[in-house]
């Protein structure tokens, strides 16, 4: 059984910084890959930013050069440092992780909020 709680949502002035957290039940290593997600209001959910278990990341273009995805396996927590908020961010946050086997096993947390002012 996979559980990840994210924390660290809230409410941030335009330009200001969060940190959201995922922490997984058990080790991170088994997971093929971990990533956020992001669903805003009347949207999709869309990929944020994703980390493989070799460490590559990959950022969505609105996102690059402002948010780094990094984990610590020690503590098997997934982060997302998000600085320079825009008022387009504001969505709930999900963390992801994935297991590829014969199917590929997703697993998702329940979400945070992200709020950005302007």
């Amino acid at each position: 059984q996979v559980q990840l709680v994210e924390s660290g949502g809230g409410l941030v002035q335009a330009g200001g910084s969060l940190r959201l957290s995922c922490a997984a039940s058990g080790s991170t290593f088994r997971f093929n890959t971990m990533g956020w997600y992001r669903q805003a209001p009347g949207k999709q959910r869309e990929l944020v930013a994703g980390i493989s278990s070799a460490g590559t990341t990959n950022y969505a273009a609105p996102v690059k050069g402002r948010f780094t995805i990094s984990r610590d396996t020690a503590k098997n927590t997934l982060y997302l440092q998000m600085n320079n908020l825009k008022p387009e961010d504001t969505a709930v946050y999900y963390c992801n992780a994935k297991i590829f086997r014969e199917t590929t096993l997703s697993y998702w947390g329940q979400g945070t909020q992200v709020t950005v002012s302007s």
